[in-house]
């Protein structure tokens, strides 16, 4: 692309269409070093992103795990929806939960429960803390559970306010990050809770992510205004339950995920979504067309996931005979919307060099499956084939993923059925 404009070398293949393989990049003068390089971008309006990746909301390739791993680089991770709304709301607060500045509703028991049950339950949800404010009847603050305090019993049968340490040093409401920072250094504590004049708990800072937000102020590290990663999450068209949930757990945009989401059903959606919340970034998809992308953005989307069919291991293209060549996909929709509403290229990425390819045709971000599937945060089954370790990874339109997924069925409208034979594929299932 050596052209001056984009738009003057796309009109050269006026009614062609073109994909990552059939363009080079030209080099050109810089002024800068490649780490000098700013290549900070947006997932959507109110998103931005240090590094313009995503990771696919595919059931091998995006849980919690990827989404937090996503995060921490400084892109973002989008949960798949083959799961119960009540679990992939629990995935997003694995994310949320992961790095706090200040947890405004820290887990606390009463001081009455029995260790025994404490244990339980900190299992049962998989909490991988261990410092919990205890109240009274009154919900007031009256102690604090620590690993310390646990580290040496052994009759779990005690109540916590036997075993709680019961001199703390409290902050009150409006204490700042910097602030808690300088307290809890001082005193050497590892957990500050934040209480009112009534002496009722209203937050708790924990040493280790104060620590890590103070030392990487201009890290990568992807997060919102509260300090605490960014989570995104897939629904599919009139998922209201799903949505509600997602939103009660602290997601920070929704993707509405269709294998064609130029229709009625997300336009309703994303309609809908906005109305009721507001502060949710509303992420629409796929489409392929200028005239998709800006029916979407007129309806109120906030970002906009562009490709039908390109991915390693969807087969749209082949079985329904629908597609447009990524390329000219991306260029596309960005030239119908402009660049206010960020475009995300979903899909196609073979070679790192195809990165930049995406980035140059209009989009803000690019969306990757199989790059990421063979990594230790995919939630894909790890197998050993011939000595060596492998990944399964597969199409969310893949019969082995419409089968055992309600979620996959309804992205390729096949809502009722669980029958093979009823199913017609758009995806394969493969090994990474």
């Amino acid at each position: 692309m050596c052209n001056p404009g984009l738009e003057a070398f796309m009109a050269r293949f006026e009614g062609e269409g073109l994909t990552f393989d059939d363009v080079s990049l030209c080099v050109q003068y810089a002024d800068f070093l490649p780490e000098e390089a700013d290549v900070r971008s947006r997932l959507s309006r109110n998103i931005s992103l240090s590094v313009p990746f995503a990771s696919a909301a595919m059931d091998t390739v995006t849980e919690g795990k990827m989404a937090i791993g996503m995060a921490m680089v400084g892109g973002v991770g989008v949960i798949h929806k083959n799961l119960s709304p009540e679990t992939q709301a629990h995935e997003v607060r694995k994310v949320k939960g992961y790095l706090n500045g200040l947890i405004e509703s820290p887990v606390v028991f009463r001081q009455d429960t029995t260790i025994e049950d404490l244990i339980a339950e900190k299992d049962r949800n998989n909490y991988t803390f261990s410092g919990f404010p205890i109240v009274d009847d009154n919900d007031k603050l009256v102690g604090i559970l620590t690993a310390r305090d646990l580290k040496f019993l052994r009759d779990y049968s005690l109540q916590v306010r036997s075993v709680m340490t019961t001199e703390l040093l409290t902050a009150p409401v409006g204490t700042t990050l910097d602030q808690a920072f300088a307290t809890m250094l001082e005193h050497h504590v590892g957990k500050l809770p934040i209480v009112d004049e009534s002496g009722h708990l209203a937050g708790l800072y924990s040493f280790h992510d104060v620590v890590s937000l103070i030392d990487n102020v201009e890290s990568l590290i992807n997060r919102d205004s509260h300090h605490r990663l960014r989570a995104v999450a897939a629904i599919g068209p009139y998922d209201e339950e799903r949505a509600e949930l997602l939103v009660r757990a602290g997601v920070d945009a929704v993707v509405i995920d269709t294998a064609h989401g130029h229709t009625k059903g997300v336009i309703d959606t994303i309609r809908e979504i906005k109305r009721l919340y507001a502060g949710v970034d509303v992420i629409a998809g796929n489409v392929g067309s200028g005239a998709g992308a800006k029916a979407l953005v007129d309806a109120g989307a906030d970002g906009i996931k562009v490709g039908i069919g390109p991915g390693s291991i969807c087969t749209t293209r082949v079985v329904a005979g629908v597609g447009i060549p990524q390329l000219t996909a991306i260029f596309e929709t960005t030239r119908a919307i402009g660049m206010e509403v960020p475009v995300i290229a979903d899909g196609g990425i073979k070679q790192s060099g195809d990165v930049p390819k995406a980035l140059a045709a209009g989009a803000s971000a690019v969306m990757m499956g199989s790059a990421l599937a063979g990594t230790n945060e995919s939630p894909g089954e790890k197998i050993l084939h011939q000595g060596r370790r492998y990944v399964v990874y597969r199409g969310m339109g893949s019969v082995e993923a419409m089968k055992s997924n309600k979620g996959s069925r309804e992205r390729y409208s096949h809502p009722d059925t669980e029958d093979g034979d009823d199913l017609v594929p758009q995806g394969i299932e493969g090994l990474v």
